[in-house]
């Protein structure tokens, strides 16, 4: 998958928008938080997922899916190397992670 269809998929889902965010393309549901970034230097995605989704995501490709590096990590933010990860995985990540942000919006 490439960066910028990456993009046109996040964008495909109701209402989300894209904006800078730091070095980064933040996808967000309008007025509500990010569930998912682009990094298009290094054709790396960080998506949002529950600590449990994470760990899921994580066993398909140690290599290709895998949590940030940091405190973010914890937090269930996974970052994919586009170029190695199958699309109906990442379109199957996206919703996961857009999904969690349209329930928790009910809260």
């Amino acid at each position: 998958m490439t960066c910028h269809q990456f993009s046109e998929l996040a964008l495909s889902f109701p209402h989300t928008t894209a904006s800078p965010h730091f070095e980064r393309t933040a996808f967000k549901v309008v007025g509500k938080r990010i569930f998912a970034t682009l990094h298009e230097e290094s054709e790396t995605a960080n998506v949002k997922f529950s600590p449990a989704d994470q760990s899921v995501y994580c066993l398909i490709d140690k290599k290709a899916i895998f949590p940030v590096d940091n405190k973010w990590g914890l937090q269930g933010w996974t970052t994919f190397q586009l170029a190695r990860v199958d699309d109906q995985i990442m379109f199957d990540a996206l919703q996961e992670a857009y999904n969690d942000v349209l329930k928790n919006k009910k809260k």
